[in-house]
């Protein structure tokens, strides 16, 4: 959203529940501007729905609205099926009833893109071509299954209703503004605070790393000439195991910010007990976007990782004040079980 405006988009209507990742100062830079309009609200409440749609006449929807970590949905898988299932279908609902009452033009027009995960794909062998639009689904987790589920009902409003949705599948996003329970977040602020830096396994695990910039121009390319009832796979083809990212995070700040009471960050890493039904690998294949809607990522790991630290150096006091109690309560949740304490 915040890139939408930077670019000169037209006015958006942003609906946010504001769970616990939601921070309000994440919005500070178009507080002000008018074609910003922020909506606290529930997309499980279908009335709100049906009613802003009415009030507000989008001419396209993005669904962004998603629990996503892994990790909460082994332990709490209810409300991953609330959200990424029931959620989507009532936002479905809502978006079908309000396109069907659109004049014709305004159908013609109308785009509602579901944003999903590479993880529905479920898991790759290490000589395994990447994932693309056709491969088979096999989600291997709670939050994987409800996305797959919130894939299948989007296909089915268009195949079955004609409303013209788009999907789109991307991988691991990073950059600012990411709550630090992701990798790479969380390794940055413990290494700043003298933390355990906690590496579920071997560390081997791979994963196809996205800078979420570049995730953004890939969304607006895809609303401005994606094709309805299409799926396109969003990847930048940058393989990383977790062991090798979270090393490069050391070594940048070892470089960016030394401590020489620690010595070299990477003194930090520490192996716990793997989560349950951890992939092993994933990769995408985003030849389909880059062929037929010329999109293609601007950022390669090293640069992106490299702003991406810089960002979260020059803004300690977004860090501290997302660092709740409930945030700490959390991570001593998940982690504490490992053998390691990552809480205040």
């Amino acid at each position: 959203m915040l890139e939408w405006i930077q670019h000169g988009g037209g006015p958006v209507v942003n609906l946010d529940k504001l769970t616990y990742a939601g921070n309000m100062n994440n919005l500070v830079s178009c507080r002000h501007d008018p074609r910003h309009i922020f909506i606290r609200g529930d997309i499980n409440d279908l009335e709100f729905l049906e009613s802003t749609f009415l009030k507000y006449r989008p001419k396209a929807v993005v669904h962004f609205a998603a629990e996503t970590h892994v990790d909460r949905s082994i332990l709490k898988p209810g409300q991953f099926i609330s959200t990424n299932v029931d959620g989507t279908f009532h936002l479905l609902e809502a978006a079908l009833k309000y396109w069907g009452r659109l004049p014709t033009q305004g159908q013609e027009v109308f785009r509602y893109i579901h944003v999903s995960t590479d993880e529905v794909y479920g898991s790759l062998g290490p000589a395994e071509p990447p994932f693309t639009e056709l491969s088979r689904y096999s989600p291997n987790s709670p939050y994987a299954a409800s996305k797959a589920a919130s894939d299948h009902l989007v296909r089915s409003y268009h195949s079955t209703y004609g409303l013209p949705v788009i999907t789109t599948n991307c991988s691991n996003n990073y950059g600012p503004f990411q709550f630090p329970e992701k990798l790479i977040p969380l390794m940055i602020v413990n290494a700043l605070a003298g933390k355990p830096l906690p590496i579920y396994g071997d560390g081997k695990n791979i994963r196809d790393w996205l800078y979420v910039l570049d995730h953004c121009e890939a969304v607006r390319t895809v609303l401005a000439k994606g094709n309805p009832g299409e799926t396109y796979n969003i990847g930048s083809s940058n393989e990383r195991s977790n062991i090798d990212v979270v090393r490069m995070l050391c070594w940048l700040l070892d470089e960016l910010r030394p401590n020489a009471a620690i010595g070299s960050y990477s003194s930090l890493i520490t192996f716990v007990k793997d989560r349950p039904g951890h992939d092993r690998r994933y990769a995408i294949d985003s030849g389909k976007i880059q062929r037929e809607l010329n999109w293609a990522p601007r950022e390669t790991f090293e640069t992106g990782l490299r702003k991406t630290v810089l960002w979260y150096l020059e803004h300690h006091s977004w860090i501290q004040d997302v660092q709740s109690g409930s945030y700490r309560d959390w991570i001593e949740h998940n982690y504490g079980d490992r053998g390691v304490s990552c809480g205040a």
